[in-house]
């Protein structure tokens, strides 16, 4: 591995096809306001590095990052790159991960628009996110400790499962498929709209109309706060620990609940069982 030390780098694919390199305290930045610095490398490991420009590792393979900082200008980071662990490192431009595989993040504040896309193996741990439409169509996920704050997160993702999370999002899990949310709190407008086989165990969900028209929707001991007009056209089995403000047409299964508000039954398809206290109820 050859080792680079200190140095700066501002041309356009400065550092282009490079195989086995260790950048120590490097920067990536200046007048010449070049490109791509990394494009097409392979076995890269940054320490304590500056980037500040655009593009600096797409079409990479067995990249390491630790403690480095990806600024507002360093725009569309990681694309269309595999084998990439990032530890302790700042990513705060738009799109920094797009469509990579085998990405693993520990300890890293992310700040970072369309953050994730299409990304396949995309594992996250001890980490703050701030994102609007955060991991769209990605799949195969993994998060662990993990705050996130941002909108139309998790849309059309595949096979993920979430542990100890926080999420403030609207408009979450859009047609998910196959995902588990566990010992989690998530927080936001419309949740789970059209999902299909998603779990949440022991979540704390909150917020106006959540998870509606979904298929294989099933909630094990879960806290429902500021929830309305919950559960329309879904096929549902729940267990919720707290009161709900209104539930409306559940179209199959069973909800099993302490209090609800309100029982909106206006479509003849609505045969979802209601259970309040272990007793089937009427509509109120």
């Amino acid at each position: 591995m050859e080792t680079i030390c200190k140095q700066t780098f501002d041309e356009e694919r400065a550092l282009y096809g490079s195989r086995g390199v260790v950048l120590q305290d490097c920067a990536f930045d200046g007048p010449a306001d070049g490109e791509s610095a990394l494009k097409e490398s392979a076995n890269v490991r940054a320490e304590r590095c500056f980037f500040n420009l655009r593009y600096p590792l797409w079409h990479d393979e067995d990249v390491e990052m630790r403690d480095c900082e990806m600024t507002p200008l360093c725009r569309a980071a990681l694309w269309y790159s595999r084998r990439v662990e990032i530890d302790g490192s700042r990513l705060h431009g738009i799109k920094a991960v797009r469509e990579c595989d085998e990405v693993r993040m520990r300890n890293c504040d992310v700040d970072s628009a369309e953050f994730g896309w299409l990304t396949r193996g995309l594992q996250m741990t001890d980490c703050a996110v701030k994102s609007e439409y955060c991991a769209l169509r990605a799949r195969n996920l993994r998060f662990e400790n993990v705050r996130m704050e941002g909108k139309y997160s998790f849309q059309y993702i595949e096979d993920a499962v979430f542990e100890n999370c926080t999420f403030d999002t609207k408009d979450a899990f859009w047609h998910a498929k196959n995902v588990v949310v566990r010992n989690s709190v998530v927080k936001g407008e419309y949740l789970a709209w059209y999902s299909e086989n998603v779990t949440f165990e022991n979540c704390k969900i909150i917020g106006t109309q959540p998870l509606c028209y979904c298929k294989g929707l099933k909630l094990v001991e879960c806290e429902m706060v500021d929830t309305d007009l919950a559960f329309e056209r879904s096929a549902v089995e729940a267990t919720i620990t707290t009161p709900v403000i209104s539930i409306k047409n559940p179209l199959r299964g069973h909800i099993r609940v302490p209090e609800v508000g309100e029982i909106i039954r206006d479509i003849p398809e609505a045969k979802g069982e209601i259970l309040i206290n272990g007793r089937r109820a009427a509509c109120a």
